[in-house]
């Protein structure tokens, strides 16, 4: 799916917290759960899966898949608040955003 609408990097962060705070995945499941919605790479996908890392956010855990080990990621508590507030945030985004574009009523 192609969107006119540039995607930000917080945006990005705050997608990938939601697909992993559902369950422990990994990074090919990531990538093809936010394609379902939009147009987005695994060479976009994996530095944020690291920026994700080094901030705390996420965690890895290796599981062994048909004989070989896959690396999977699930959310910490530290990204679990940070999940709250990047919905707090996109709510209140997207409800400035539908008043200017519906003149303040609901699609």
């Amino acid at each position: 799916l192609h969107m006119s609408f540039p995607i930000s990097a917080a945006l990005l962060d705050a997608i990938v917290l939601a697909v992993v705070a559902r369950e422990g995945t990994y990074g090919y499941k990531i990538t093809q759960d936010i394609r379902a919605v939009m147009d987005v790479s695994e060479s976009t996908l994996y530095p944020v899966l690291r920026r994700l890392l080094k901030a705390g956010d996420l965690e890895t855990y290796d599981q062994a898949v048909d004989g070989r080990m896959r690396r999977y990621y699930k959310i910490t508590p530290c990204g679990r608040l940070h999940l709250v507030q990047y919905l707090s945030d996109w709510a209140t985004y997207r409800d400035h955003i539908e008043s200017i574009f519906f003149g303040g009523q609901s699609k």
